[in-house]
């Protein structure tokens, strides 16, 4: 198990690099000194309940999600929904051929028919 201070310096470095910020872009949104932002961002630190908030507020997040453990997956909504909309497309061009398929059975058979 991790210790709680790395755990948090871990999510906002990678919380912050998602983002693009550098820590002085970071620290600046949280009226912080990049420094201490590097030595939270590093373990060695640990912030205030205040600026752990201030933190969230400037990366977006809430501020639980800075002590998750799960990793965190830049564009991951994204990448959902885009696996979604690949599978819907699948599904349609399948009932399609399908569609197409029974057309074509149909049109034969009244061939037949009037023959």
């Amino acid at each position: 198990m991790k210790n709680i201070k790395a755990l948090l310096g871990e999510n906002i470095k990678k919380n912050r690099a998602n983002l693009g910020l550098t820590q002085a872009q970071l620290a600046e949104k949280a009226k912080m000194a990049t420094n201490y932002l590097g030595l939270i961002e590093s373990g060695k630190k640990f912030p205030s309940a205040e600026m752990i908030e201030r933190i969230a507020a400037s990366l977006g997040i809430d501020t639980i999600d800075l002590f998750t453990i799960a990793p965190i997956q830049k564009d991951w909504k994204e990448k959902v929904l885009l696996r979604i909309r690949d599978m819907v497309d699948e599904e349609l061009e399948a009932q399609l051929k399908e569609e197409t398929r029974l057309n074509k059975l149909i049109l034969e058979n009244l061939a037949k028919v009037k023959v």
